[in-house]
């Protein structure tokens, strides 16, 4: 195929979705988490340039998502390392006493006063690495840093949260 009718990876993401999304499939068992994975796919296929040289789109493709899919199942580790299920009363079930509300309550609002009195590119890192997921090669490319920059200010982050709730830590 000449190079003017080479197809983008977004015309081969259209033509592929049905494949993709059974490729997908078979890394969860819950459709939704097979759904975000296509669409967070689909959201960084946007930010190629149709004119990308890429030598095989549909690989590329493939390979954009099993990252993606990967990149998820380190989101939910490290969610379900840092909130566990049994540390979160089950509120349907009526078992949270007034004292565990105000308990996670104030343990919240200590994290976000020390979220929020981090330096400014601590916080930013901080965040896209906690709550955004973002990975530390990705950060470091979209703010234009170093990846050893982006370890470096989230280990500042994580020892200021660790000694300023020290307290309230279990």
């Amino acid at each position: 195929m000449a190079p003017s009718q080479k197809k983008t990876i977004l015309q081969v993401l259209t033509e592929s979705y049905g494949d993709l999304a059974r490729h997908v499939a078979r890394r969860f068992k819950g459709r939704a988490d097979a759904d975000d994975v296509i669409q967070d796919t689909y959201l960084r296929v946007r930010n190629i340039p149709s004119d990308a040289p890429i030598q095989n789109p549909k690989a590329y493709l493939f390979r954009m998502a099993d990252n993606v899919a990967v990149d998820h199942v380190r989101r939910r580790v490290a969610q379900e390392r840092h909130i566990s299920p049994t540390e979160v009363p089950d509120m349907e079930s009526g078992e949270v006493s007034a004292d565990q509300v105000v308990d996670y309550r104030q343990r919240l609002a200590a994290l976000e006063r020390v979220i929020a009195d981090l330096p400014p590119r601590q916080r930013e890192v901080f965040l896209m690495h906690k709550f955004d997921g973002l990975s530390h090669s990705e950060i470091a490319a979209e703010l234009g840093i170093t990846r050893s920059a982006v370890e470096k200010l989230i280990m500042k982050a994580l020892a200021t949260c660790r000694e300023r709730l020290d307290g309230l830590l279990d």
